[in-house]
């Protein structure tokens, strides 16, 4: 599992993603009984990504060995076996899901995509959510009619943020909706570029120290790789590198 987040406010667009790559391990003891095991395999997976040429965020969530292979070494190809120079913000996210969909039609894996596209004279962000097995491609800053909404968008594991954020609602006895817990509102179209950023660490660092203390498989976290695409534009805020030991 993973944990995505892409917060969008009128300065800009901010992409985040942990480096933990959970895998479940099966087999057989010398007793002959079967076993499974949830284990960390690496804190040091890539699922946030820069398509220079596009100035496009990819990030990915949800089951990363396809075939075998990390979900990254299968994006680094789809860039260069898919992509051409016409492609944008608006065309990549279907290429991308119908790519995936070749080879790993039913894989539980899905990606945020983030960018900018010049409309006339005006520089306006997009932002998708696409799952693979779902065939699913969504835009997730806009309103039936047209307007822009700004906001944030997670996925993977997010049930730790989403108890914080949202509100919580039960079925009452009539079965209608009631809301026993209203948290504040978070006024995102009012919010600095800067504060987006934080959210976005805060999101991910929140969900990696309660997951420490619950009774869970810690499948969120290593380093937060945080990406920043502005119309002018993107620069990674913080990225992990390769490095030797010391």
């Amino acid at each position: 599992m993973s944990f995505i987040i892409a917060v969008y406010v009128p300065e800009g667009i901010v992409m985040a993603s942990d480096s933990r790559q959970a895998v479940t391990v099966e087999g057989k003891a010398a007793q002959g009984k079967t076993f499974k095991v949830e284990t960390v395999n690496s804190d040091a997976i890539t699922k946030t990504f820069l398509l220079e040429h596009q100035q496009i965020g990819i990030a990915n969530f949800g089951q990363d060995l396809l075939g075998g292979v990390p979900m990254a070494s299968h994006i680094k190809g789809f860039i260069e076996e898919e992509l051409s120079p016409k492609d944008d913000v608006t065309t990549v996210p279907k290429k991308l899901v119908d790519y995936f969909r070749k080879s790993f039609p039913d894989a539980d894996a899905g990606f945020h995509i983030g960018g900018y596209k010049k409309e006339g004279r005006v520089s306006v962000p997009h932002i998708y959510s696409c799952h693979i097995s779902q065939n699913a491609v969504e835009r997730r800053n806009i309103q039936k009619d047209g307007s822009l909404i700004y906001g944030a968008a997670w996925s993977g594991q997010g049930d730790i943020l989403t108890s914080i954020i949202n509100a919580i609602v039960i079925k009452d006895e009539q079965g209608n909706d009631k809301v026993i817990r209203s948290p504040a509102p978070i006024i995102w179209k009012a919010m600095a570029l800067q504060d987006a950023i934080d959210f976005a660490i805060y999101a991910i660092r929140t969900t990696i120290d309660t997951m420490r203390f619950q009774a869970r498989p810690k499948n969120v976290g290593g380093p937060i790789d945080v990406l920043v695409l502005t119309p002018d534009e993107a620069k990674w805020i913080q990225s992990k590198e390769l490095h030797g030991s010391s």
